[in-house]
């Protein structure tokens, strides 16, 4: 049977370009600063997001942990989003490893936070009180119907950390997406931020690896980080040479991804028993209900993929699905009707 993976952008596999890179990528001791395709892989991570420097990390979590670290010290305070990845699935490392403060805010249905709610939570100077050193932004923002949040929010956002003497860090791992969606140059959405974090291994297919992008005195604090949590790597000029491919050949085909998610979305909303607005759907990401009178959850999950389709079950009742390199538009009727089937008993 062939499977249709919708779990999540992560399960795409390398291309064969990629592959043909890895093979025959000039590697050398990276903790020795010796390896020249890693060199070149963060210097075209850097120019594309218009910052100073880059630094390759193992994984997105990895690297926001080590700008969180490079920004604050122990007992500092973090704003950021209650529906953020970094204050929902990062194992709390901000705090455990950190002793880093969250100060979780609401966000808005598209990803944002409110200016009013940002500029209310910075903690004015008192004895009693933590001290509000960085805001946290993600773009696209996952739970937040994998919304992209454009450039006037970032600059507005940016202006108002500055005027308070904040910092920003962007969990940007599909910031890419987010400029494909608006059409706009991905400088754009990285020139307040501070620090921003992108993946390779999602939608730019890539098998391992993020950056993170900032001026070269934070990446060299940021580096001390990365080895301090075990991300030193030594021929890592292997990976590095997938996601050079990624950067140069993959950014634009994410509009592909895009374009099926926006169907599928239509699709499964024009079904009597699932819930979804498909208005909300401006990237690859999916998130829909389905009617609990009509069928469990549990047998929604597993009817879909008895019959080969993948999908992810974040909360009860809420499903997510993530339109990805590996979908093609073809087997979105499949995806459908096997919905459709399951709704309707």
């Amino acid at each position: 049977m062939e499977i249709i993976d919708l779990r999540s952008d992560t399960v795409t596999q390398p291309t064969a370009e990629m592959r043909r890179a890895m093979a025959e990528a000039r590697v050398g001791d990276d903790v020795l600063d010796e390896d020249p395709t890693l060199h070149k892989l963060q210097e075209v991570a850097a120019e594309k997001l218009g910052k100073e420097a880059a630094l390759f990390v193992p994984s997105g979590t990895m690297g926001n942990l080590a700008c969180l670290l490079s920004h604050c010290n122990r007992g500092d305070e973090v704003i950021l989003g209650d529906r953020s990845h970094i204050f929902l699935n990062e194992a709390g490392g901000l705090s455990a490893l950190g002793g880093i403060h969250p100060n979780s805010v609401r966000n808005e249905e598209d990803g944002t936070i409110a200016l009013e709610v940002l500029e209310s939570s910075i903690r004015a100077p008192d004895l009693h009180h933590t001290v509000t050193r960085l805001v946290c932004l993600e773009n696209t923002h996952n739970y937040c119907n994998g919304s992209p949040l454009p450039s006037e929010y970032m600059e507005a956002v940016g202006a108002l950390a500055a005027n308070h003497g904040l910092k920003i860090h962007l969990d940007g791992a599909r910031i890419f997406n987010a400029a494909v969606a608006l059409a706009t140059d991905v400088r754009n959405l990285a020139r307040p931020a501070d620090s921003v974090m992108f993946c390779l291994s999602k939608g730019l297919s890539a098998p391992v690896g993020s950056l993170i992008c900032a001026d070269s005195k934070f990446i060299a604090r940021a580096k001390k980080y990365r080895k301090m949590l075990g991300g030193g790597m030594r021929q890592g000029g292997h990976l590095a040479a997938a996601g050079l491919e990624a950067l140069e050949n993959l950014v634009e085909r994410l509009e592909e991804d895009h374009r099926n998610a926006g169907k599928l979305a239509v699709g499964l909303a024009n079904i009597n028993g699932i819930d979804l607005n498909p208005d909300l759907v401006k990237t690859n990401i999916i998130f829909f209900k389905v009617d609990r009178n009509k069928i469990s959850p549990e047998e929604f999950l597993n009817g879909m993929e008895a019959e080969g389709i993948k999908i992810l079950a974040l909360e009860p009742g809420v499903f997510r699905a993530v339109l990805n390199r590996s979908v093609e538009e073809a087997q979105l009727d499949r995806v459908l009707k096997t919905a459709g089937k399951l709704v309707a008993g």
